[in-house]
């Protein structure tokens, strides 16, 4: 039955649009909460506070949910196909913000799987994560075998790159589990590390006060004096996955087409986000994950990189 059942889920997941899935037991594992609780320690959070109030519960995922018995693991690939050459503008934003907002699409499709289950599975409970929740979605991915973590901290997978947005359902019930992905395929390649023009990244490490794609997203105010470098990104950064050699020779472009970039974030020229007002920005990003730096932190990210 379990056997049976596991398969059926993982058939499921793919046929909702998920290229990857893999299922694992939640264990608690002392070293990385460990880990966790010394990174912040050391600030590597910046003013992320959100961690900080959650991180028993991140660091441990029976404080989350009590009740958990399973992890489906799921990825979805994100490469739209194109670059940033292929930008009319010297700006840049990260790839995975040139389309719709992943947290809705794959909240959607992830409700109808754990829907799905409950017309399979009796009074069965589960929770969807995808990344707003306290969850180590990476190392998890990586025990469901779907991958490993990358020198920089991106979960790499074999056939997609690390151009691969995760997600997780958490059930109260026993399924078959995965064996782990084992392998570190980074080898002695430090390609990730050389290119972050902020030294944001050691190995398997990142200091987000250093990171362009915090500094551009989730720092509110002004920039300090010394970390205010964007290097021409004005929402998130690619520079470590653009240079990884796992991308450049095994990315898939996806067939989501609410991945692909829109129009304005391919044509326009710096010209036009110097103008941008309010009106457009609210027009440009709606639905997009672009909304959470707000307008008056896009403007700053630009201001800031004219300024150079």
């Amino acid at each position: 039955m379990v056997s049976s059942l596991s398969l059926r889920i993982k058939e499921k997941t793919r046929e909702l649009g998920f290229q990857k899935v893999g299922i694992t037991d939640p264990v608690f594992d002392e070293k990385q909460k460990e880990e966790l609780e010394e990174w912040i320690s050391k600030g590597h959070h910046a003013s992320m506070e959100w961690i900080v109030k959650r991180k028993d519960e991140r660091g441990n995922v029976f404080e989350y949910f009590p009740e958990v018995k399973s992890i489906i693991s799921v990825g979805m690939n994100y490469n739209s196909g194109f670059s940033q050459d292929d930008l009319k503008s010297d700006y840049k934003i990260s790839q995975y913000a040139w389309g719709d907002d992943y947290h809705d699409y794959m909240k959607s499709k992830l409700f109808h799987l754990l829907a799905w289950l409950k017309e399979e599975v009796k009074d069965v409970k589960g929770i969807v994560c995808v990344d707003t929740s306290p969850l180590m979605e990476k190392p998890l991915a990586q025990k469901a075998g779907l991958g490993w973590q990358g020198k920089h901290t991106n979960l790499i997978t074999r056939d997609y790159g690390s151009w691969i947005f995760l997600g997780a359902v958490l059930l109260d019930i026993p399924l078959d589990y995965d064996k782990p992905f084992m392998e570190d395929l980074c080898g002695s390649c430090t390609a990730c590390l050389d290119a972050c023009p902020t030294h944001a990244l050691e190995e398997n490490k990142i200091d987000a006060r250093k990171c362009i794609s915090y500094l551009s997203i989730e720092h509110r105010g002004d920039f300090p004096k010394h970390q205010n470098q964007l290097d021409d990104w004005i929402y998130g950064c690619d520079i470590c996955q653009d240079v990884c050699p796992w991308n450049q020779k095994f990315s898939v472009t996806t067939d989501v087409s609410a991945f692909q970039p829109r129009k304005d974030i391919l044509e326009w020229a710096n010209e036009d986000w110097h103008q941008m007002d309010e009106e457009n920005f609210r027009q440009l990003f709606k639905k997009s994950p672009v909304k959470r730096t707000k307008f008056v932190g896009l403007k700053r990210n630009i201001e800031q990189n004219r300024l150079g």
